[in-house]
């Protein structure tokens, strides 16, 4: 297994397996993820045979712009990274590719997903694969460079989740804990305290306001901006009203769109579909909002207890982290009703679907398990047993279809 080296400590990551794949596949491979999540390190380890140009560098990035032929070099293997900040090297990238398409020849890391930069006129369409690297889930912050058993429980029997879920040797652990630090390497590994997390999370802001934003786009009223980010982050779990966030913030709908779409783009926000059978109308119904790090989501918040909310986007961030990394494609959305009826996550796995809750509660009941089989009767035959996750010990069906696990068991 390819490894990260995060400090002085040796982590494996999940999506290093993935990446040499890609690696033997294709001529270029991005890897795209919020800066700080472990891309560079993770891209040194998986390719320590090319030649790695951070565009960081002020030298390197003057020379992408200026000469970028003689930068790409004359065939060898290069790691480019940070390489948003320089979009129009792609088209020397696909110009090399056309010339030579040995495998793995490229490898470039970018803190925004290129795909929804304007500034990007180049896809690499056929010629690259992409991968994207969130924040540690909480089996890589413990040094197992896993994610949750999500793959266990969709390729056995509903009947076999107790003697899966029961047989994890992980650790139980204060979920709020681990939503205070959050996934990023340096404040979720390497501090113990909170004064030395806030700090870290004020620059971590200060420079992707301040530096990182100007790569994809230019904002003027920055101070509207971070109210936007406040505004969004004591937001978490609600469905996007781009109308009422707005009026927070006295912004216009069009201004508030606009942040909305880089803040997705550069990572920092989460969108969440809405599950519907037609999925046409998954694009038209309202997303649920969720951050990219809920150490970081706390602190723009200025919010010291996390709530129900951040240990939903506890879930959601391991859910994301093993989508992205897993070989076979499979959706996580959100399912809710003209009535209100709602689902926290439904995985979408070839022909089925796992409804899953979450609870932060230690002492879940059987009313809990309503809408997880309200959303079973709607898709009666697709739908596996629901899960129902929470903050106490008991694994136990709560109802014949609903089975009820610690929280710490399953991610």
């Amino acid at each position: 297994m390819i490894i990260i080296q995060a400090m002085n400590e040796i982590l494996p990551r999940l999506a290093a397996e993935q990446l040499a794949a890609h690696l033997r596949t294709m001529p270029a491979v991005v890897v795209t993820g919020a800066r700080q999540t472990g891309k560079s390190t993770l891209a040194e380890a998986a390719a320590p045979a090319h030649r790695f140009v951070s565009l960081d560098d002020f030298d390197a990035l003057d020379a992408a712009r200026r000469q970028p032929e003689a930068l790409l070099g004359a065939g060898e293997p290069v790691t480019l990274d940070e390489v948003q900040r320089a979009p129009d090297l792609l088209r020397e990238v696909k110009m090399a590719i056309d010339s030579n398409r040995q495998a793995g020849r490229f490898l470039l890391a970018g803190s925004a997903n290129l795909l929804l930069m304007k500034q990007v006129s180049e896809s690499l369409a056929g010629r690259a694969s992409y991968l994207n690297l969130w924040p540690m889930t909480r089996r890589e912050q413990l040094g197992l460079g896993q994610c949750g058993i999500w793959d266990e429980l969709l390729d056995n029997a509903d009947a076999d989740w107790p003697a899966i879920v029961g047989a994890r040797e992980v650790a139980a652990e204060d979920w709020r804990e681990l939503a205070r630090r959050g996934g990023f390497p340096v404040p979720a590994v390497h501090m113990q305290h909170a004064t030395e997390r806030a700090i870290w999370f004020e620059g971590y802001l200060r420079t992707y306001l301040e530096r990182d934003l100007l790569d994809i786009s230019a904002i003027t009223a920055l101070p509207d901006f971070r109210r936007l980010m406040r505004t969004t982050c004591l937001r978490l779990g609600q469905p996007v009203n781009q109308t009422a966030l707005g009026r927070d913030v006295a912004l216009p709908q069009a201004t508030v769109h606009r942040y909305l779409n880089l803040l997705e783009t550069s990572y920092m926000l989460v969108r969440l579909p809405a599950y519907s059978v037609n999925r046409t109308k998954r694009l038209l119904k309202a997303p649920k909002l969720y951050w990219g790090d809920t150490g970081l989501a706390l602190h723009i918040a200025g919010v010291d207890e996390p709530a129900g909310a951040h240990l939903e986007n506890v879930v959601l961030g391991d859910l994301l982290a093993w989508r992205d990394a897993r070989p076979r494609r499979a959706e996580v959305l959100y399912w809710r009703t003209a009535a209100g009826e709602e689902v926290d996550f439904v995985i979408e796995a070839g022909d089925f679907l796992l409804p899953i809750e979450i609870k932060a509660t230690s002492r879940p009941r059987l009313r809990d398990t309503g809408r997880l089989r309200s959303f079973r009767r709607e898709y009666e035959g697709q739908a596996r047993a629901g899960l129902l996750l929470h903050t106490g010990d008991a694994l136990e069906w709560l109802a014949p279809d609903v089975l009820a696990a610690p929280w710490w068991r399953v991610i």
